[in-house]
């Protein structure tokens, strides 16, 4: 594709001229001139590079446009949403082999010839020309991670990445003189970076089920020197390395799968500690990885909290108690899992030795406040269990833990909150934050002097050819495969896409503009899509005609609709879509009432924030005034 075909968001025009989002806004209202959208939708449009290049320069916004961002353009022109995590991998694995450096020079039949899995006709020379220059202007590892994290941020809201912080906290935990560090849900190869360490000493092996993020791993890992083995497939039920025992094992695992192979995997040797309950598949994860750690060997697992206190697993963790390869547990901050909003823990295991005794302690640690200060806790434990530990931590008996619960969270054993250094400080400037930020994101409405609306119905406007109404399968084959998909629940927390599925008929991909709506739900709900994303079963799809309608008008009054009584035993609100009820106002109208719906929506986040961060800051405070940790201010 050239350069000019390629289109550009707002967000891509930020970037492109170094200013925030709300500038690019602003000049579209103030400069006439301003190149008008050639495709995308009225929430999202999309924009010729090359006009916006020209009329960036002529205001003298950019003196030359930058190779990077004209590239990141090209590859994100030449691959649709779905696709273009497969093209990055495969750019980035060109690069890491190598194999595009001796190109620069060749002919363009020449480069289509050398690298048939990139090229399908001359037209793509260009984007492997531009690769190549960036690659050896910036050298392999700056070129490959550019190109990792613009996909992961053009695609934020679908890449579920774990954070490079819990990344090295959890290496941290791997012994110096471990040479095999074992991820088998890799993904885009986050955590095996941070144990690859100083260059050739350990040795790295993964495996990821999706194709394309194995590749992009495995060329994550090649430009750095880390030596690497990573595999494709899904590491339950069709394991690439049976027979692999390595000195650590570090794992960040899918959580609430259902489908992950529990009839298949019934007998399976690894269930050493029992079958994992088929809500559990965490549990299952953690023996995976337990069975692929050496006697004697380190096993760190990201787990959702549940995972502490569910009744259903409670035998798999009485005979991980029992056996002694439970070690420890951390609880982390909120946001540390990156396919969960609750906090999650960290389990520390061991792989038992035969014929060594079982510890007679497991460590409980929070690091919800200071996670830097876990690892030496960790080491002080391993050195003597006895120990009574400093800080956030405390060693509880085994014999404490075998009660009827099995309930391994660690707020449970800590006798008092511990209010770490800086704490209370940070955590009032966050509340003032959260307040200053509510007084300016006040909506703006008036009284209306109009009166009622004339109204319309969404099944008349859908009979008129003004939109469409996509309803989803009431059942699907979930909580497993490589698709990831946007639930109802999802819709109603406002997160990101947590279910996985597979493509089969009657799957529905929303659009950027279309608005997304439970079937049923206590909550009140609709979102408003910008950027494509595969959608999960009892969904409803509203697909307004950007020529007639605003979106979040439409999502506005959609809300207020899903808010009728409700004839459901269950006490959720069943709303059918088509007779949800709509004003009839123009599209300069309806955007001004989207605005502020969208205010409004910004408004409730903000009110959520300041009221956690209150209340997290009040109970900081009395537990360290009840507890010797703080003082009453002498001023007073």
């Amino acid at each position: 594709m050239t350069t000019e075909d390629a289109t550009v968001t707002a967000g891509d025009i930020a970037r492109l001229a170094g200013v925030g989002r709300a500038a690019v806004s602003n000049w579209r209202r103030r400069f006439g001139d301003f190149p008008a959208p050639v495709g995308g939708t009225a929430s999202s449009p999309l924009f010729s590079l090359s006009e916006v290049e020209t009329w960036l320069r002529a205001q003298g916004k950019l003196q030359e446009l930058p190779g990077d961002e004209l590239l990141w353009q090209q590859v994100r022109n030449s691959a649709d949403d779905l696709q273009l995590l497969s093209l990055v991998s495969r750019l980035a694995a060109a690069i890491a082999h190598r194999k595009l450096g001796t190109l620069l020079q060749g002919e363009d039949a020449e480069i289509a010839g050398a690298l048939p899995e990139l090229v399908t006709d001359e037209s793509d020379v260009p984007l492997i020309r531009a690769t190549a220059e960036l690659a050896a202007e910036r050298g392999p590892q700056e070129a490959v991670e550019f190109l990792y994290t613009r996909y992961t941020q053009a695609h934020s809201r679908r890449v579920q990445v774990i954070s490079p912080d819990i990344a090295r906290l959890m290496a941290a935990f791997v012994e110096p003189r471990a040479t095999q560090v074992f991820d088998p849900s890799c993904g885009h190869g986050g955590l095996l970076i941070a144990a690859g360490g100083e260059p050739g000493k350990v040795r790295t092996v993964g495996q990821e089920r999706d194709a394309a993020a194995a590749r992009l791993a495995g060329a994550r890992l090649a430009v750095r020197g880390i030596p690497a083995d990573v595999r494709t497939g899904d590491a339950l039920t069709r394991d690439a390395f049976p027979h692999l025992q390595a000195d650590a094992v570090l794992c960040s695992p899918p959580f609430s799968e259902r489908g992950w192979g529990y009839e298949e995997l019934a007998n399976d040797p690894r269930w050493q500690y029992g079958l994992p309950p088929r809500g559990e598949s965490e549990l299952a994860w953690v023996q995976h990885c337990l069975a692929h750690a050496r006697p004697g060997g380190q096993v760190v697992v990201l787990m959702p909290p549940a995972a502490a206190n569910r009744r259903s697993g409670r035998r798999v963790r009485s005979q991980l108690i029992r056996a002694g390869a439970l070690r420890a547990v951390v609880a982390l901050p909120s946001g540390a899992a990156p396919q969960s909003t609750m906090p999650p823990h960290l389990w520390l295991l061991r792989r038992p030795v035969a014929g060594d005794r079982a510890p007679s302690h497991v460590l409980m640690m929070d690091a919800t406040g200071s996670p830097e200060t876990v690892i030496p806790m960790w080491s002080s434990f391993e050195e003597d269990p006895h120990r009574e530990t400093a800080g956030g931590g405390r060693t509880v008996p085994v014999i404490d833990l075998l009660d009827d619960e099995i309930d391994l969270t660690p707020a449970r054993y800590l006798t008092r909150s511990v209010v770490s250094p800086g704490g209370v400080g940070r955590t009032r400037e966050e509340l003032l934050r959260a307040t200053a930020e509510l007084t300016r994101l006040l909506p703006s409405a008036a009284e209306s002097p109009h009166g009622p609306f004339s109204m319309t119905s969404l099944g008349e406007l859908a009979r008129a050819g003004s939109l469409q109404i996509l309803q989803t399968p009431v059942r699907m084959e979930t909580g497993s495969g490589e698709l990831r998909l946007l639930t109802a629940a999802d819709v109603v927390l406002g997160q990101e896409p947590t279910g996985r599925g597979k493509e089969e008929p009657g799957l529905v991909i929303a659009r950027p503009g279309d608005i997304v709506v439970p079937v049923a739900s206590r909550v009140p709900a609709a979102r408003v899509i910008d950027e494509e994303v595969a959608l999960g079963p009892n969904l409803t799809v509203v697909r307004p005609d950007p020529d007639f309608f605003d979106p979040h008008f439409v999502a506005g009054f959609l809300k207020v609709s899903a808010r009728q009584p409700s004839a459901s035993a269950s006490g959720a609100s069943r709303l059918d879509v088509r007779r949800a009820p709509l004003p009839r106002l123009s599209l300069a109208e309806q955007r001004r009432y989207g605005e502020v719906f969208r205010q409004l929506e910004r408004f409730e986040g903000a009110l959520r924030r300041a009221n956690e961060a209150g209340e997290l800051l009040g109970r900081i405070v009395l537990d360290g005034l009840t507890n010797g940790d703080l003082q009453p201010d002498p001023r007073l």
